[in-house]
């Protein structure tokens, strides 16, 4: 929780309220035809890794900026999170596009419903908005950045093998030892969905987790060929790998997204000043953020701060 603005409001009262309830049933929300509301006290949710961290203090110190005050939670569970945004008690969190959609369908409708977010952003957001309308939130404009599941390999493996994109690893027709989750097994945009869209050979999935340092070890060593991460992942370098691109586009479009109580920040300025961001972050500048926490030890809010006034986003300090 280092550098949360606000850490000290952690509520107590939010975390039993929430944990004890699914949210307002959606026969009894009055709110959802409201006008959007505009509350100049706003709490902004983070998830509690660096990347929320990173989001929830830009969204606060842009929000500060435009005249409104606002403060960070850390809630690291969506179970508790989502029914605190839907109740009012938390205003505005970001998002992952194609991952919030497909919750919000699993709770509307079980956890085997079939999946609704796509590769598809247009899609992807029609869903997610169809969903999550009805439960008084609101959801806005996505932004440039983009955290997806990618796959990497060794750049002296790379390079002997000419592979730029996932398809060229599926031509080459090598073994493929996968460093990931557990999960990767099953999970249709991982091992099954790189032999069925790419025909890469994937002979065993190592279960090392999702970008860890031992699954990068384990490829930078040679004894994976390649790692299950993330698009936003900064420490790449420091292991000699480098990304595959998806070129027949596997992963599903989870684009960053601002999702907001619409009864209390439902209001075209919470809507235009948070806008201003996703025209200027971009997936890099994400990762570089990212680094500079992780691996610099800077903080959250500090990094924020100094990127959004290096876009001439908020006045320097």
């Amino acid at each position: 929780m280092r550098g949360l603005r606000g850490a000290a409001r952690l509520l107590p009262a939010l975390l039993l309220t929430a944990a004890c309830t699914t949210g307002p049933s959606l026969e009894n929300q009055g709110d959802v035809t409201a006008p959007p509301g505009d509350s100049k006290h706003l709490t902004i949710g983070s998830a509690g890794f660096t990347e929320s961290d990173l989001l929830a203090q830009m969204y606060a110190l842009l929000l500060d900026q435009a005249g409104y005050s606002a403060s960070i939670i850390a809630v690291t569970n969506r179970e508790i999170y989502e029914p605190a945004l839907e109740s009012g008690q938390i205003d505005v969190v970001p998002e992952y596009a194609a991952t919030f959609a497909d919750w919000l369908n699993a709770k509307a409708h079980g956890a085997d419903a079939t999946p609704v977010g796509s590769p598809g952003l247009d899609t992807t957001m029609k869903a997610l908005r169809r969903l999550a309308e009805p439960r008084g939130l609101t959801v806005l404009e996505p932004g440039r950045a983009v955290d997806q599941n990618a796959f990497a390999v060794a750049v002296p493996y790379a390079a002997k093998h000419r592979l730029k994109t996932l398809s060229d690893l599926g031509r080459s027709g090598l073994p493929v030892r996968l460093a990931a989750g557990d999960e990767c097994v099953q999970r249709p945009y991982c091992a099954p969905g790189l032999k069925k869209t790419y025909g890469i050979d994937i002979t065993a999935v190592d279960p090392k987790g999702v970008g860890t340092t031992q699954a990068k070890q384990a490829v930078q060593r040679g004894q994976d060929q390649m790692v299950l991460t993330t698009t936003t992942d900064a420490t790449l370098d420091d292991f000699g790998l480098v990304l595959l691109a998806d070129d027949k586009h596997l992963q599903n479009a989870d684009y960053l997204v601002p999702v907001v109580n619409r009864a209390r920040a439902g209001s075209a300025g919470v809507r235009d000043t948070l806008g201003k961001l996703n025209t200027a972050l971009t997936t890099a500048d994400l990762a570089r953020m990212n680094e500079q926490v992780d691996s610099w030890r800077r903080l959250p809010e500090d990094v924020a701060r100094t990127y959004l006034e290096s876009r001439k986003l908020i006045p320097k300090s």
